[in-house]
């Protein structure tokens, strides 16, 4: 499956590790993630290396192109909000998840679109559980 995943670049990347543990696993279970890149430690000075033009046409073709997003929003973020809006208006079903410790937007939490699912966890593993449950709820 063609997975787009979303998390905070430059919004803050306390969650990194979680980031890199979800895309690791699902990388592992043969899953296609254009956005992997994303979970690296150097993304901000990767990313420095694109224009803001180039990202934008780039992630709307990823988009475009997967099968679902998945969206870890601990940490806000405007173009992870951006993303998950345009994925749902493009009929994509979209996962969010947050740590459970964390208090996100009551536009993503509160949002009724039946291609949403919004859930909390714990720890790197039970992410993990809760992104390959979802996949396996799209087969």
């Amino acid at each position: 499956m063609n997975i787009y995943f979303a998390c905070s670049v430059t919004g803050g990347r306390d969650f990194e590790s979680v980031y890199q543990a979800l895309t690791k696993a699902l990388l592992t279970d043969g899953h296609q993630i254009p956005t992997a890149h994303l979970a690296d430690p150097m993304v901000v000075e990767l990313e420095t290396r694109v224009s803001a033009r180039q990202v934008y046409d780039r992630d709307i073709a990823w988009i475009a192109a997967a099968d679902a997003l998945i969206a870890e929003v601990s940490v806000p973020s405007h173009g992870v909000g951006y993303e998950i809006g345009y994925a749902l208006g493009a009929g994509k079903p979209v996962l969010c998840l947050s740590h459970e410790s964390r208090k996100v937007s009551k536009m993503i939490t509160g949002n009724p679109h039946r291609g949403l699912t919004t859930q909390t966890y714990q720890d790197a593993s039970e992410a993990i559980h809760l992104a390959r449950a979802f996949i396996s709820s799209l087969r």
